[in-house]
């Protein structure tokens, strides 16, 4: 019974989470001596400082608040500890305050959260910052790349800018459905309602005007040789409500573009000289754009040192097949989870690209979409893409298109064996010869 006691004594006595601690650790590799990891949440810190001596590790935890003069006291702290490097997961847009305080005294970190797997069963704030100043200290921890206030200043007008966009295609599609609900059927004749044409007979509409005949005679250029379909596109059944959901939709389009006017002036005006010749160079690539020239320097920077090869910064972005082999098999595994943002220019654009006739980029897709799907093949395009991207930045050389028959050059003698073999499958007789 006394034993049973005094063990029970043991298992409700609090611990005393912030006292400084020694204890010996098994032997491990220790780069960094000094350091500090951070557990960081919306409205609190948790820090563990480790130093070691020896064999010795001794550690202190603190907590802190996340208001500037809490982060400057963090910052304080740490610098009178003599710490060198400083770890913190990526949770959300809690750690960006943290980083720039810290910054320019410290050498920060910033680590995938997936890379940061807690023991099972020790799960707390405290416990997640000494794991994370443990990892740090032996080198088991791999910094992401955060790139310099300007660029991150870009990064949030590009992706701000993008979600506009965004935006403005999910009022286009309630827009739709009004008109469907109407019985209007602009949008199966015209391909964009939201075009010149479209919104001066949307401004028909919500004017009142039901004459199908006077708001076909609206349409402009190509559309003309669809008058007929538009007389009977444009005759429903138009009630007030429809009006008033329509003007309501229309100013919110209005407002949606205004907006996005304001940013891409912003952002021209953000962008430094280097950065507008890295985005004029990029422009040169098929299926690329101004807007997206922007986003891909807003997202991967001009710098290409940075990345040892172009294959590590299509890792980066999550472009590429995922490695996966065992066995002495290379098994099938989907594309890494990287930059999304990236990821979701790269699909545009690649897109994009599939439709630039003549062109190396959309002969690829045409070689993979057959054997491999449409989606694969548009991936493989975007990473094609980076890759060209890479090297354009890198060497500052525009885009050179190696077009539209470099496949057929590269195996030219197997190709024509393949081609022979069918026609002779279909019961001819052929003998070939090089041209002259």
């Amino acid at each position: 019974m006394s034993w049973f006691l005094s063990a029970r004594s043991r298992l409700t006595t609090p611990p005393a989470p912030f006292a400084a601690a020694r204890h010996r650790e098994p032997a491990m590799d220790t780069i960094y001596p000094h350091c500090a990891g951070l557990d960081v949440h919306k409205d609190s810190i948790t820090a563990c400082v480790r130093h070691l001596a020896g064999t010795k590790v001794s550690q202190e935890v603190r907590e802190f608040g996340t208001a500037t003069r809490a982060l400057l006291e963090l910052g304080d702290w740490l610098v009178a500890e003599g710490v060198t490097h400083v770890a913190m997961e990526s949770t959300g847009v809690y750690w960006k305050p943290v980083w720039n305080l810290l910054e320019d005294r410290l050498t920060v970190w910033l680590v995938n959260a997936h890379h940061v797997k807690q023991v099972p069963g020790r799960k707390t704030d405290v416990k997640d910052c000494q794991w994370i100043g443990q990892l740090l200290q032996h080198g088991l921890l791999r910094p992401s790349f955060v790139p310099d206030r300007p660029q991150r200043e870009l990064r949030d007008l590009t992706r701000q800018r993008t979600q506009l966009l965004a935006e403005k295609a999910r009022v286009a599609n309630r827009i739709q459905k009004v008109l469907e609900d109407a019985n209007i059927k602009l949008g199966s004749v015209a391909s964009n309602v939201l075009g010149v044409s479209g919104r001066e007979m949307l401004q028909e509409l919500i004017a009142g005007n039901t004459d199908a005949a006077a708001m076909a005679e609206l349409a402009r250029r190509r559309l003309r040789e669809k008058l007929p379909q538009l007389r009977e596109a444009l005759a429903g059944l138009v009630t007030d409500h429809h009006q008033f959901m329509l003007k309501m939709l229309m100013q919110q389009v209005e407002q949606v573009e205004a907006q996005v006017a304001a940013f891409d002036a912003r952002i021209e005006q953000v962008l430094r000289p280097f950065e507008r010749e890295a985005v004029t160079r990029l422009d040169t690539m098929p299926g690329v754009d101004v807007r997206a020239a922007q986003n891909l320097v807003a997202e991967i920077g001009t710098d290409m040192s940075r990345f040892p090869t172009a294959g590590h910064l299509c890792a980066w972005a999550g472009i590429c097949p995922g490695n996966h082999q065992s066995a002495g098999k290379r098994r099938r595994s989907r594309i890494l989870e990287g930059n999304r943002w990236l990821k979701g220019t790269l699909t545009q654009t690649a897109w994009a690209a599939t439709r630039k006739k003549g062109s190396y980029l959309a002969a690829q897709y045409r070689r993979l979409a057959g054997r491999r799907g449409k989606k694969r093949a548009v991936i493989a395009v975007g990473h094609s893409q980076l890759v060209s991207a890479y090297h354009m930045l890198r060497l500052q050389v525009d885009y050179h298109d190696l077009g539209a028959a470099h496949f057929d050059t590269l195996e030219r003698e197997r190709k024509a064996k393949h081609l022979l073999k069918r026609l002779e499958a279909m019961g001819y007789h052929v003998t070939i010869a090089d041209a002259a």
